[in-house]
């Protein structure tokens, strides 16, 4: 279960990008019930979302050559510049090096062989994100890729990620957790993309999961203030009920009532 122990190789920040950084505070507020708060006139129109005061996630300007918005996951390191090399190693992109994020970190911008953006956060005054599995807070990190075994290959290689494959014939799905962490530390999961995603240009790609007292509610708020439901509210036994949606500028999320019986 993901938790803000943030152990190497873990979820420890979550990012939107946005072309449009004041409509997207405006969407998410209505929601999640986030509140917005700039984080200075020095940060470059950074700023971050929050509930109750506790941060669950960061928003900025987005890369202006991405043509929409994206969530981006960032993964704990105790060594951006060593993760970056890393990476290249694996066959992956540094886009953009290790840097100082004033006194609260270091961060590097990657993509994965296959083309799914992710970062990292090596933390200093700020560990990361300050709640997780509570409504309207990150629950669950998931990969969408043409090549499962391959994207396997590259993050354990670029993070020591054990892996536990629920694959079945028909259904590909492989839960990753920190290398250091016991077997109730799986944080996300790396799924196939299907035959039709990819014809209809979908590509590899990160997608987070926020929990949801209810999904139906949450799903109803997010499709009123713009959002286009990708995935209907599903049932799966010992996961919970989840959905898929796409927010008005192009960024999926997914949102989880979990079961009480699961084992994530």
């Amino acid at each position: 279960m993901l938790s803000t122990d943030f152990l190497p190789g873990a979820p420890n920040w979550l990012d939107l990008g946005a072309p449009d950084s004041k409509a997207a505070a405006a969407y998410y507020g209505e929601v999640f019930g986030w509140e917005y708060v700039s984080a200075g006139p020095d940060a470059g129109g950074y700023g971050m979302f929050k509930i109750g005061g506790r941060t669950v996630a960061g928003i900025g300007p987005g890369d202006p050559d991405a043509g929409s918005a994206a969530w981006e996951p960032f993964f704990r390191t105790q060594d951006a510049e060593a993760t970056a090399k890393a990476v290249e190693q694996a066959g992956g992109t540094v886009r953009a090096p290790a840097m100082d994020v004033f006194d609260q970190g270091r961060m590097a911008v990657f993509a994965d062989p296959a083309g799914a953006h992710f970062c990292v956060w090596q933390p200093g005054a700020n560990q990361g994100i300050d709640i997780v599995n509570e409504p309207g807070s990150l629950y669950w990190t998931e990969l969408y890729t043409a090549d499962v075994a391959a994207a396997l290959d590259f993050y354990r290689s670029v993070f020591g990620w054990k892996t536990d494959d629920m694959s079945n014939p028909g259904f590909t799905y492989v839960v990753v957790s920190p290398g250091a962490g016991d077997d109730n530390a799986g944080h996300g999961g790396v799924g196939l993309l299907e035959e039709a995603q990819l014809a209809a240009g979908t590509t590899a790609h990160w997608l987070p999961y926020f929990t949801a007292a209810d999904v139906d509610a949450t799903v109803a708020k997010a499709v009123a203030a713009g959002g286009t439901l990708r995935v209907p509210a599903t049932d799966m036994p010992g996961v919970g009920r989840f959905a898929q949606i796409t927010d008005p500028q192009g960024a999926v999320f997914a949102v989880i009532t979990p079961a009480a019986d699961s084992a994530f």
